[in-house]
């Protein structure tokens, strides 16, 4: 199967039955995969000493004894029930061998035929990483930057040129930035990145200004170092505007989800304490003092506010010294989007 083959099922939103073991899909997975494996861990490990000590008909001879008679029918019927309610679904195993064809043969005995990922996801993961790599050879890139609290997430999926790094990484890119759900595996994280672009429907991109990291993930080299040289789009509200978005985002939105009030503080008490180095022991004291007022009832703007002043926006002005360049326009929430839209009009109309 060629890699632009490949690339046609990712971008497709292809489901896949994944049979390898759980741990293997632990390890990274592409968007739209299942895990419903062959072999458990515990069953692969003794496989694999199998084939170790054995050989290769021994440690198959030991797979086919490990999953047979009631544990056979009870893996084939998830299977079946899988591709009943996906019925455009692929299989694949770690290379397309031997896993994936016994599941696909077994699924064909019953009477149902799904076709087989050749390469497996080993295929599909060179497949991603072509697709990261050629990025920034494709397409007008924009990036999207300001002050932290000005809404640019919000902005940017609203645009249906942008995409959402922040939300494929699950972080919002500071040390305040953890959510609740965790971070994806690298490797899931950038064949998610992949698929978004293949998916993306649009002539140009958006996407956020972000260092390499996002949380524990990196972006790939590639897309950061072309994301320091391409046009930038700065938003611009005020700081009232900011400490309210940021309450919204980081306190009122958590508490309306269900989590719980002193979830929230402990977690931005530990976020202080990690940046205190660059605040200051004295200002760390004064805010976090502000932020236990807060969770006990009072305004949570009195710690928001000075966070914002004494710690992000030194930092972000200190950054944008050496983006200024770039800058192609500045401003309010609509005239931003009204630039960033044109641009994509522009370029769609270029390619005609």
């Amino acid at each position: 199967m060629r890699p632009a083959e490949l690339e046609q099922l990712l971008a497709a939103a292809t489901p896949f039955l994944d049979v390898r073991a759980p741990a293997e899909f632990q390890r990274g997975a592409v968007p739209g995969a299942v895990n419903l494996p062959l072999l458990t861990d515990a069953e692969r490990h003794r496989v694999g000493i199998a084939y170790k000590q054995h050989g290769h008909d021994a440690a198959v001879a030991l797979g086919n004894e490990l999953v047979s008679g009631s544990v056979r029918e009870d893996r084939e019927r998830v299977w079946c029930a899988f591709a009943s309610s996906h019925p455009q679904a692929w299989i694949y195993c770690w290379r397309g061998g031997e896993r994936s064809a016994t599941v696909q043969q077994w699924l064909e005995r019953r009477g149902v035929k799904l076709p087989r990922v050749p390469g497996g996801f080993k295929a599909l993961r060179h497949a991603c990483l072509a697709t990261l790599d050629r990025a920034p050879q494709e397409r007008r890139w924009f990036v999207l930057g300001g002050r932290t609290g000005t809404g640019k997430t919000e902005l940017l999926v609203s645009l249906k040129n942008g995409i959402d790094l922040e939300g494929l990484a699950r972080h919002r890119g500071s040390a305040f930035g953890a959510r609740e759900a965790p971070q994806p595996p690298p490797v899931t994280f950038e064949n998610a990145l992949a698929c978004a672009w293949l998916r993306h429907p649009t002539a140009t991109a958006v996407v956020e200004d972000e260092s390499r990291t996002i949380g524990r993930l990196a972006l790939p080299q590639a897309w950061h170092s072309h994301m320091q040289t391409v046009p930038l789009a700065l938003l611009e509200v005020s700081l009232e505007q900011r400490v309210s978005n940021i309450q919204r985002e980081y306190v009122t939105d958590p508490l309306q989800r269900g989590v719980a009030a002193e979830t929230l503080r402990t977690r931005y008490q530990e976020a202080l304490r990690r940046i205190e180095r660059r605040l200051g022991g004295v200002r760390r004291q004064a805010v976090e003092a502000a932020l236990n007022r807060a969770f006990d009832g009072a305004d949570h703007g009195a710690w928001i506010e000075p966070l914002l002043v004494w710690y992000y926006d030194p930092m972000y002005d200190h950054q944008l010294s050496g983006k200024r360049q770039r800058i192609v326009v500045q401003g309010c929430p609509a005239g931003v989007r009204e630039f960033l839209l044109g641009a994509e009009s522009d370029a769609t109309s270029r390619a005609r």
